[in-house]
């Protein structure tokens, strides 16, 4: 069984995109614009949603999520009720990565060390998206 996210970003997913490339090391595999899709004579599409992303795939490290523009109709995007979870492979790697989604984002908590982790740190992105950035503990507990 594979659990993805699927974020829709309202109209500025291909920005989202770029920046979580530079960000994070995102790498689309797949994208698809609504131009692309086969026509419906039921529901013509607006000229507008033309270049908009109608659904990508996104490669972080060993995890996917996809990412749409949706119908870019909603008056008041909100991403609530969730927080993507992104654990680098080391401390640095995770406060760098935590510095470049803070790029305009709101800092719920500034990156520092837990009681669980050496380096953990909450914020919302420029998008809208909660992110929640962790370095791996320093030992496993025993098991």
């Amino acid at each position: 069984m594979l659990i993805q996210p699927y974020l829709f970003y309202d109209g500025d997913c291909e920005e989202a995109i770029a920046f979580y490339g530079e960000a994070i090391g995102a790498t689309a595999l797949f994208k698809m614009r609504f131009k692309e899709a086969p026509p419906d004579p039921q529901r013509p599409l607006a000229p507008e949603l033309a270049e908009k992303i109608m659904h990508a795939t996104i490669q972080v490290g060993d995890a996917q999520f996809m990412v749409s523009d949706g119908g870019c109709m909603s008056p008041n995007k909100k991403f609530e009720g969730f927080g993507v979870s992104l654990t680098a492979p080391d401390q640095a790697t995770a406060e760098r990565y935590f510095q470049a989604l803070s790029q305009g984002a709101q800092v719920t908590m500034p990156f520092q060390k837990t009681f669980w982790s050496p380096g953990f740190g909450m914020l919302t992105d420029k998008f809208g998206v909660p992110w929640m950035v962790s370095a791996p503990p320093l030992e496993q507990p025993a098991g």
